[in-house]
């Protein structure tokens, strides 16, 4: 039986695509089994007691930052419930990152490079890239669900609660797979539509964890695909038919995308990008860095006006909350029992975590100087008279600058409404408290710096900073790690402004060590070959 003209080569399409890519599917399958596997080993260690189990599913089921990113916490008691709870959300979110990306850049990002027309110009059907994209993308989702499942497993989880962990991380990297197909649709380039995938992923996230936050009605977690994969409850119900809402979301909005390409230009989106001027305007290398980066700017700005509405909302309800619970001490002040150490430390908290997400936007900057290398695009600004200090300096100062515009635009929303909460906290402490932790978003973004400057090969270690920092931030004071491995994280040598006694000696060390990540980053793109 033969394929359809418009299907015509897909399987030799996907072969040798799978040859070239196969490999860059490990981390995406790596990260998620990590979550799982090691949630399931260390549980049992961190909490041999009931009593110590009791205390911990206190502390996290009245933490909204947890819930903002983890999701309900249905039931800490058992091993494969706390796995369901840390792992689920985080490792869904992981998997449809790697399957966004997998997508665009199979699809929309041949169309960019030119290998699509090369492509073409051979026995192609028009739809044979994109089916072939979106097959790499469920392989890779399916891999994950189906490692993840059995390592899980093997490690001491149940296995029906083990294996539909791993088949939510599978249906949320379907869904989202077909997500970039309809946006590698609608995007001027491939990297529109990554950002508009991911933007996509970002806020329903968000809002997920926001809903079950706030304690949002029911019907609130139907409108949210990512929450019909919350709902399946891994451990504490077993559910599996919301995962059929999954599959057949994804299914419509491929079978969206697969119309839509049948009516749009071949290296062109539904949405045209606006000619630029006649004359470039960019006269340095910080003005170009700066235009480069001007669009996911604006868009992060956005983005943190919304976070500071969140997380001052979270804010405003601080003493409710220890006051409901007192063992949210253990997180937020290391056991400290004054009611105003607490409100500073849960501040201090909250804008840690607002400084990680900034610290995202700091590397994806630094990144994108990799990206121009690649597409031959710094070259020809190199061979005039610009030194590579110089062009490197310039994306440098906007990587640093973004990241720390962000965190004081969240830190005053989150200042009008501490100030207005009456808790203790001024607009002044919260906006101090927001240029405290600065610098240590500035160290994240510094460790990129010198990735990309020394050794792009391993462009994949610029990430290394934000994940360690969110995992020992976030979750390091809970499950017990001793001070010197929560100092491994910048945000841990951030002054609490707001108690009165605030010790600021902390930010010296962590600026020494952004400036040598600098000078190992400087040094290594004066020295060597680009791309």
């Amino acid at each position: 039986m033969t394929a359809p003209a418009a299907l015509v080569g897909t399987r030799p399409l996907l072969r040798a695509s799978l040859r070239h890519e196969a490999h860059s599917f490990a981390p995406w399958v790596l990260l998620p089994t990590l979550l799982a596997v090691s949630s399931v080993i260390a549980y049992p260690l961190l909490f041999p007691e009931p009593q110590e189990r009791q205390a911990f599913a206190a502390t996290v089921g009245a933490n909204p930052a947890l819930g903002l990113i983890f999701g309900p916490a249905f039931d800490l008691s058992t091993v494969d419930g706390f796995t369901a709870w840390r792992s689920l959300a985080l490792g869904g979110f992981v998997t449809a990152l790697g399957a966004i990306f997998t997508t665009v850049k199979a699809s929309r990002g041949q169309e960019d490079s030119g290998q699509a027309e090369l492509l073409a110009s051979g026995v192609l059907g028009r739809q044979s890239r994109l089916l072939t994209a979106l097959v790499m993308a469920a392989m890779l989702s399916l891999a994950v669900g189906i490692v993840a499942g059995v390592a899980t497993s093997l490690c001491g989880g149940a296995w029906e609660s083990s294996m539909l962990l791993g088949a939510g991380f599978t249906v949320t990297g379907w869904m989202f797979a077909a997500v970039a197909a309809l946006c590698a649709q609608i995007g001027a380039d491939a990297r529109t539509a990554t950002s508009i995938a991911v933007a996509t992923l970002g806020v329903l996230f968000v809002l997920r964890g926001f809903l079950y936050s706030v304690e949002a009605p029911g019907w609130t977690t139907w409108i949210n695909p990512l929450g019909w994969v919350e709902e399946t409850r891994p451990a504490t119900g077993d559910h599996w038919w919301p995962l059929l809402l999954a599959v057949a979301l994804a299914c419509v909005v491929a079978a969206i995308a697969f119309a839509l390409q049948t009516s749009r230009d071949f290296g062109q989106g539904l949405v045209a990008p606006r000619p630029g001027p006649g004359r470039g305007t960019a006269r340095t290398p910080l003005a170009l860095a700066a235009r480069l980066n001007r669009s996911p700017v604006v868009s992060w700005s956005l983005a943190f006006v919304g976070l500071g509405v969140i997380f001052g909302y979270f804010t405003r309800s601080v003493k409710d909350l220890f006051a409901a619970n007192p063992a949210l001490a253990q997180i937020f002040a290391s056991g400290a029992t004054s009611p105003a150490t607490l409100v500073s430390a849960f501040l201090a908290t909250i804008l840690s975590l607002v400084g990680i997400i900034a610290s995202v936007a700091g590397v994806q900057i630094v990144n994108r100087v990799r990206a121009e290398e690649l597409d031959d695009r710094t070259e020809p600004v190199l061979a005039t008279a610009i030194t590579r200090n110089r062009y490197y300096g310039g994306n440098v100062l906007v990587a640093f600058a973004a990241p720390a515009v962000f965190v004081l635009i969240a830190g005053t929303v989150i200042g009008v409404f501490a100030a207005t909460a009456k808790i203790g906290i001024g607009f002044g402490d919260a906006l101090l408290q927001a240029l405290g932790t600065v610098p240590a978003v500035w160290t994240i973004v510094a460790l990129a710096v010198a990735v990309i400057g020394a050794r792009p090969q391993v462009q994949l270690a610029s990430w290394l900073g934000v994940i360690v920092s969110f995992v020992l931030t976030l979750l390091g004071p809970s499950f017990k790690l001793p001070d010197w491995a929560l100092g491994i994280s910048p945000f841990y040598r951030v002054p609490k402004v707001a108690s009165g006694a605030a010790d600021w000696s902390g930010l010296g060390w962590i600026s020494l060590v952004t400036i040598g990540f600098l000078i190992i980053g400087f040094t290594g793109f004066r020295r060597r070959d680009t791309p």
